[in-house]
């Protein structure tokens, strides 16, 4: 049975940043826990950022960027929390590497994980196109990852 990395909050950790859960109970999310052993993993806590905190926005929409040192994750309280972020990311891409997890399912829309839309940066509730820091480097070292939006592409991929 392949491995698949899911974030924590969508398997009902309150682990988001209001300490809230984005509990997953659709078909196609079950059938996933079925067809696949899930390793559950928040990286902003890993990063050592507490629960709840406050929100924070990648400046440039792009995880990318952050990682190459030409963004930055900001919170609302204008800190920079780059580095927490940086870190979960690593640290996430050594828990895939270590179980050999080449598909992810991750929270749409967070500056970590956001596959496909993220806040614009603005803290004005806009998403625009762009990925969190997280699916950034585990898109630089070949994992596939998906949001809860995208559950059916992760199951073809099984």
């Amino acid at each position: 049975m392949k491995k698949v990395l899911v974030s924590a909050c969508l398997m009902g950790q309150k682990v988001r940043y209001d300490g809230n859960a984005l509990l997953q109970e659709s078909e196609a999310f079950q059938r996933l826990t079925q067809q696949a052993k899930v390793i559950t993993f928040c990286p902003e806590v890993a990063g050592g950022l507490p629960t709840p905190r406050p929100p924070a926005e990648i400046d440039v929409a792009d995880g990318d960027a952050v990682i190459a040192g030409t963004g930055k994750v900001i919170s609302v309280q204008q800190l920079d929390v780059t580095d927490a972020f940086i870190s979960g990311a690593r640290q996430t891409l050594a828990l895939c590497q270590q179980h050999g997890i080449k598909i992810a399912v991750l929270t749409e829309s967070s500056p970590s994980c956001g596959s496909s839309l993220v806040y614009s940066g603005e803290f004005a509730g806009n998403k625009i196109p762009g990925h969190g820091v997280t699916t950034a480097l585990l898109r630089q070292h070949g994992i596939k990852v998906f949001s809860q939006f995208s559950i059916e592409d992760a199951l073809a991929e099984l």
